[in-house]
Order: structure tokens, then C-alpha cells, then sequence
């Protein structure tokens, strides 16, 4: 064995918040891991994503506060400042995209972190070449155990003719802003388009979002789109859907123009490309163990496992880009890898959340999703306004809980929980559709007045004759429903 080759018993490759959990609970236990990451470790959500985009969604909430105090509390003066924002973000959340904190943790666990990018090259090999700017020759790690691969996503950027070769934004670029533009074009109306479209809106930019789909927030319910593009509109932001892009131009003097098909040209000085995200599954040598490379996403078990002495977590298995996702996927690997008593992957219930204002909280399957699935489904939606606690919010009470049905199993296959702390209603309907609690025991609880979450009980009554499809279970009801 040279200098560059290393017998472990694990190796994980990609550090984001998946991967680091796995290497560092492992390497805890006593194995011998080691952590390959070419970038930062903790990956995308400490530093380009969760952690602080919501800082900046947290500081545009508090300028829309504000501005929600006449007529309810008095009167108030809102003055924008990026300034504090930006720099939380730089010395609060990223230590200014320095991992050292997060590296230091897991080599405290035991760990051998490897700077660079990890390759499989062989069942149980992993060859690893230095990151950008670092010397060194190739390592060989060699797996007794197995590989994790957790390497996550990047942006998916679109062939758009003339977008190649400009400075348009990726979220990394819009998290690191030091300064609001005084325009900005979002390409892309899904979560991360929409959370940032509005963030920046609310700090002075002129914001036009374009989403190809026909609403905002295409994965989710139609309401949750049509409810987001009406409050953009009152907000200023202004929105085109059903139309995907044809062109895109830049010059220094003039900034972007992004052309849609059929002509229309919307210009801003700033384009945020948010039109999804990617695995490269050829980058991490997949095929060296048996896994087709052109898929989109790597195929896995209910154990996380891909092939023989491999797993996989977080965005690259295509079951959810969410950091809890990752997190979830972690520790059913950990466990299987230390022959532990643990859980089966399940993704009947998997819960996601849009933090824009209102938020958009949402778990199962959307009624569409379930209609496609074969269920014989039934639907209710309340407005959050007509809910005693949305009534006494008033300012900013947009929102609305919808709840979906399996008539069949009796169930709710899916819900959204739209409005004020929509991410946190969502809580209550994750619970019974993980659970699979029968509406009927839905229908029995005592919910606390006034609160937002009484809205699931209001929503509830809806499931009724009364509620939008029909059940099998109508025709038993049906006496009782004449009498």
C-alpha cells in the first residue's frame, strides 16, 4: 500500500448535513471513516440554503410586519437596510463560507476528512482528487464495510439560448448579494424562486417572477399557486406563468433581458435561475458499481441500499430535496451499517414547506397525485380568514388548509396548511397522515381556540356528503345525512 491509498471501513462521500451525520455518528461508534467533500462541510443548507435563506425571509417578514401596523396598532415607518441581513448571513450563519467549525466537529468524532472530489472506481473504492486550488496527488480509499454516496444536487441551469457565458444568479450568488438589485427576473416560480422573488421584493427590487408551468408552486396544490400569485400581484411582484423561456440577453449597460415564447421581454438588472436541481450521478461513478448513470436519481431500498456495500441519501436518491430528508436517510444507513434495530424507509408521508409569506406547508400526496394513484378521494378546503383565529389576525391572514381524503382507507392521503405559520399547522396534519389516524379519530379531538390549527377541525367538517367528491362510506351515512 503507497501513501495514497487508505483502508477504512466506511467511506461517505459529499459532507452536507446527510452525509456529515452519517461519517460522524460512524466514526463515533469506533469505525474508521472517512468524510470526502470537495467544498464546504455541511454542504448546501448551512450556507446557501435553509440556514440562511430563512434568515433573510425572517428580515423581509419583519418589514411586512410593519407595514401591516395601521389600522390595527397604530402607525409605523418601514425603511429597508440589506446591510444587517447580508452581513448575519456572512458572520452569523457562514462564518463567510468557512467550514472550519463543521470540519473540526467531525475530525473531533475520529474522522479523516479528504478534501476533493470523490469518484467510485471500483466496488469498494473510492479514488479521491484534490479540490480546486489544492495540491496533492490522487487518494485510493478502500471500503471493508461499504460507500455512502450523499453528494446532493446542483442547480439545474436550462439550455436557454444566450444564457451561457452571462453573470446570472444561482441561489449561491443571491445568498452571498451584498446589495438588493434594483430589478430582478426569477426564472423559475417553484420554492426557491418564489421564497427569493419575495425576499428581495420587500427589500426595494422590482421583481418579475416567470414560471414555464401554468401557476406558481407546480408541485403543490392549484390553490397554493393561485393563493401565492394574488398576494405577489398586491405585493408588486409581478408574475407570468404558462409560458416558458425563449431568449435571454445581457450587456453591463442594459443587465438581462429573458424573452418568453411568444415575445414578451422582461428586463431586470439581476436573473436568479431557479429552475430546479440535479444529480450527477457519472460524477460519482456510479456505473462502477452497477447503477445506471443517465438516471436521474440513484434507485434505492427501503434500507438506503443501491448496490451490494453501497447506500445513498439525501437529493441524489430523488425522494425529496429537503435537509430532513437527508437526515431521515442517515440514520436508517447508520443503523443498518451498525446492525442496529432501526426502520424501514417510508415516503408516504413525507412533509415540505415553502417559507414564503403566507407559508406553504404541505405533506402526502396533492389531489391530483392521489387521483393518479388510483384513490377513491374526497377534498375540503377552509380559508384561513373565515377561521376565528385567521378573522382576529386580519393583517396578512392569507392562507387556506385543504385536506385530502382516502375515502377507501378512511385517512387523509395529503394536506396543505397555507398562511401564517403554515409551516408549523403542518405539524398536527403530518402526524395523521404518517400515522394514517382515521379522520374519524380526526373529528374526535379537542382542538385548542383560538388557535390557527383549529382550522383542521373546521376544514374536517368538510369531509362530510357535503365535501367536494364522493365516498363509498356516503351510502351508509346517507339516513343519517336525510334525517
Amino acid at each position: 500500500m503507497t501513501d495514497h491509498e487508505q483502508d477504512l471501513d466506511v467511506v461517505v462521500i459529499g459532507m452536507g448535513p446527510g452525509g456529515e451525520h452519517t461519517a460522524g455518528t460512524l466514526a463515533e461508534a469506533g469505525l474508521s471513516v472517512a468524510g470526502v467533500e470537495g467544498r464546504l462541510v455541511g454542504g448546501e443548507c448551512p450556507y446557501w440554503g435553509c440556514v440562511p435563506s430563512k434568515m433573510m425571509i425572517r428580515a423581509g417578514d419583519l418589514l411586512a410586519e410593519g407595514g401591516r401596523i395601521p389600522g390595527m396598532a397604530g402607525r409605523a415607518e418601514v425603511h429597508t437596510d440589506w446591510a444587517p441581513v447580508a452581513r448575519r448571513i456572512r458572520d452569523e450563519a457562514t462564518d463567510n463560507w468557512d467550514d472550519t467549525v463543521a470540519a473540526d466537529r467531525f475530525t473531533g468524532l475520529g474522522g479523516i476528512l479528504v478534501r476533493g472530489h470523490g469518484r467510485i472506481t471500483a466496488p469498494g473504492e473510492v479514488t479521491v482528487t484534490p479540490a480546486a486550488g489544492r495540491d496533492g496527488a490522487p487518494q485510493v480509499l478502500r471500503a471493508r464495510r461499504g460507500i455512502v454516496i450523499a453528494t446532493g444536487t446542483k442547480p439545474a441551469v436550462p439550455p436557454i439560448p444566450g444564457l451561457a457565458g452571462t453573470p446570472f444568479w444561482t441561489n449561491h450568488e443571491a445568498i452571498e448579494a451584498e446589495r438588493v438589485p434594483e430589478s430582478l427576473v426569477v426564472l423559475g416560480g417553484g420554492a426557491i424562486g418564489a421564497e427569493l422573488a419575495q425576499v428581495f421584493a420587500r427589500f426595494g427590487s422590482r421583481v418579475t417572477v416567470a414560471e414555464g408551468a401554468d401557476r406558481l408552486l407546480p408541485l403543490e396544490e392549484p390553490e397554493a399557486g393561485d393563493l401565492l400569485a394574488r398576494v405577489f400581484g398586491r405585493d408588486g411582484i409581478a408574475v407570468r406563468t404558462g409560458r416558458p423561456a425563449a431568449a435571454v440577453a445581457w450587456s453591463p449597460a442594459s443587465g438581462f433581458t429573458l424573452t418568453l415564447d411568444g415575445g414578451e421581454e422582461l428586463s431586470g438588472e439581476a436573473l436568479l435561475v431557479a429552475t430546479g436541481r440535479r444529480a450527477d450521478l457519472a460524477a460519482v461513478g456510479a456505473g462502477a458499481v452497477g447503477i445506471d448513470e443517465r438516471l436521474r436519481a440513484i434507485p434505492v431500498d427501503d434500507q438506503m441500499r443501491a448496490a451490494p456495500g453501497v447506500w445513498a441519501l439525501g437529493d441524489i436518491t430523488g425522494k425529496g430535496a429537503f435537509t430532513h430528508m437527508s437526515m431521515y436517510q442517515a440514520d436508517i444507513i447508520i443503523n443498518d451499517i451498525l446492525d442496529r434495530d432501526g426502520w424501514s424507509a417510508e415516503y408516504h408521508a413525507v412533509p415540505r414547506v415553502t417559507f414564503t409569506d403566507p407559508e406553504i406547508g404541505a405533506v402526502g400526496l396533492t389531489e391530483r397525485e392521489a387521483r393518479e394513484r388510483g384513490l377513491t378521494v374526497r377534498t375540503s378546503v377552509k380559508q384561513v380568514p373565515e377561521t376565528a383565529r385567521g378573522w382576529i389576525h386580519k393583517a396578512g391572514n392569507d392562507g387556506f388548509i385543504k385536506l385530502v381524503e382516502d375515502c377507501d382507507r378512511g385517512v387523509l392521503a395529503g394536506a396543505t396548511s397555507a398562511g401564517p405559520w403554515g409551516g408549523e399547522v403542518l405539524g398536527a396534519l403530518a402526524v395523521a397522515v404518517h400515522a394514517a389516524v382515521p379522520v374519524r379519530r380526526l373529528r374526535e379531538m379537542i382542538y385548542a381556540y383560538p388557535t390557527f390549527h383549529r382550522g383542521i377541525e373546521d376544514a374536517l367538517a368538510g369531509l362530510g356528503p357535503q365535501g367536494r367528491g364522493w365516498c363509498p362510506c356516503d351510502e351508509a351515512r346517507a339516513p343519517q345525512a336525510l334525517a
